[in-house]
């Protein structure tokens, strides 16, 4: 399914998922590890991988994840990754469940 996703909506997938694990304000083991797995996944190049590290480290701006951006036919996928993200530490913090209902709410 991700082999579906053209470079601009790789990189809109990685921006959700590393806002997605900032959502508790830290950056767990696990939560990293799932994002690099996900960056092998996509097979980003070595320009895409060195910005979505960027997001592990300070938090992707927020005026430039719109879900509304979601193609219709991603949506699945970005549900999917992104829960994969904030379940990957075995936590669910109040934020980070709240921010997926949302996000849910909002790609309907």
């Amino acid at each position: 399914m991700l082999d579906r996703l053209n470079q601009r909506e790789r990189m809109r997938l990685m921006k959700f998922v590393c806002s997605f694990a900032w959502a508790d304000l830290e950056i767990r083991p696990e939560e990293r590890d799932f994002v690099k797995n996900l960056i092998g996944r996509l097979t980003l190049d070595d320009d895409e991988q060195v910005r979505v590290s960027g997001w592990l480290e300070v938090p992707p701006d927020i005026e430039s994840i719109d879900p509304t951006l979601v193609p219709p036919e991603h949506r699945r996928i970005f549900l999917e990754e992104i829960e994969g993200v904030i379940e990957s530490d075995g936590e669910i913090a109040p934020e980070e469940r709240e921010n997926f209902r949302i996000f849910e709410a909002l790609i309907g």
